[in-house]
């Protein structure tokens, strides 16, 4: 890529925060890229009022209630203090990444609102957010603004769950193949970021076979066509991994592949935990407006609030079909 790598990152001043920013030295990320840190504050109620000339000159501005939250929110401690947190967050990229091109930035508003809005004028390559989730009950309620965030972006989206160590040894990363164009998208982003030399690379696909119905085991013949149709399915998924592993090898990872049963955003979480991961990359199905992206829930975003440790889900815009034909295997109808 000819131009830098942009990344928005949504900054609290919390712990997790702060995990989440030192985890980005784990993530493969460019040493050259444009960084902006948002800081959202929350504010609800206004200054003192303000005087006629001033009412005057912002109404020509506001068009909805958001914008008369932030103008009234401008200026107000509350904002500064959220200056300040963006500041300090900055200043911790820039020692981790002296490359990068690093802006703080400090609204006020919903969190989640702001980021999201951002991300969508700003156009990054890819949005990171904090995870409150530590044990397992944490992890499996994810924090709201970064399930809204993760939910409503239209970019890619890393939910970081920083570790102790975050030297650049080898990094482990499981790629969650299911065949579709917005996956082996996922494949590509881990392909072509700079991972420190022999990391490690597990190419999962998560079959979830046919059973037959207690009445269909009694007819044989239905019983032997929905055995043929699974076994052609962990045909083609074994060839998909090992093609999609071994254009990964090729870029100078070191890659598996292996086809698993059962629920995929289960058995994914739980090898990527037995595996010892330091990120699952996954697809995410792109929909025609926030409404349907609301709706329809996802095994990117149930593995993101599961997973032990950081998730990124790759979107794709106008990604087409011909995106598996990259892979050189065709799926058997």
């Amino acid at each position: 890529m000819n131009e830098k790598m942009k990344i928005l990152i949504a900054y609290d001043g919390s712990a997790c925060a702060d995990a989440a920013l030192d985890d980005l030295q784990r993530a493969g990320l460019p040493a050259q890229a444009e960084a902006r840190v948002i800081t959202v504050a929350e504010v609800w109620l206004p200054p003192p009022p303000p005087s006629v000339y001033e009412i005057a000159e912002a109404s020509e501005q506001m068009q909805t209630p958001a914008d008369l939250q932030r103008w009234y929110g401008k200026g107000s401690r509350a904002v500064g203090e959220a200056g300040g947190l963006a500041v300090r967050a900055t200043e911790r990229l820039r020692k981790n990444f002296p490359g990068w091109e690093v802006t703080p930035e400090a609204v006020c508003g919903s969190p989640a609102w702001e980021i999201i809005m951002k991300a969508d004028s700003w156009k990054p390559d890819l949005v990171v957010v904090g995870s409150h989730g530590r044990t397992a009950l944490g992890r499996f309620i994810l924090g709201s603004v970064s399930q809204k965030v993760l939910t409503e972006a239209r970019t890619s989206v890393r939910v970081a769950r920083g570790h102790v160590e975050v030297e650049p040894t080898p990094a482990r990363i499981v790629v969650g193949l299911d065949g579709s164009p917005y996956s082996l998208a996922a494949a590509r982003s881990v392909a072509s970021r700079a991972w420190p030399l022999g990391s490690e690379v597990k190419v999962v696909v998560v079959d979830d076979p046919l059973v037959p119905s207690p009445v269909g085991r009694l007819i044989p013949p239905l019983a032997e066509w929905v055995e043929e149709g699974n076994q052609s399915e962990r045909e083609w998924a074994m060839k998909m991994a090992q093609s999609v592993a071994h254009d990964l090898r090729a870029a100078e990872l070191r890659a598996e592949s292996v086809v698993l049963e059962g629920e995929p955003k289960r058995v994914l979480v739980e090898e990527a935990e037995r595996w010892g991961a330091d990120c699952i990359f996954v697809g995410s199905m792109g929909f025609n407006n926030r409404f349907e992206r609301f709706l329809l829930g996802s095994v990117s975003s149930a593995v993101a609030a599961r997973a032990h440790c950081s998730v990124e889900v790759v979107r794709a815009p106008g990604q087409s079909d011909a995106a598996r034909e990259e892979t050189g295997v065709e799926r058997v109808a």
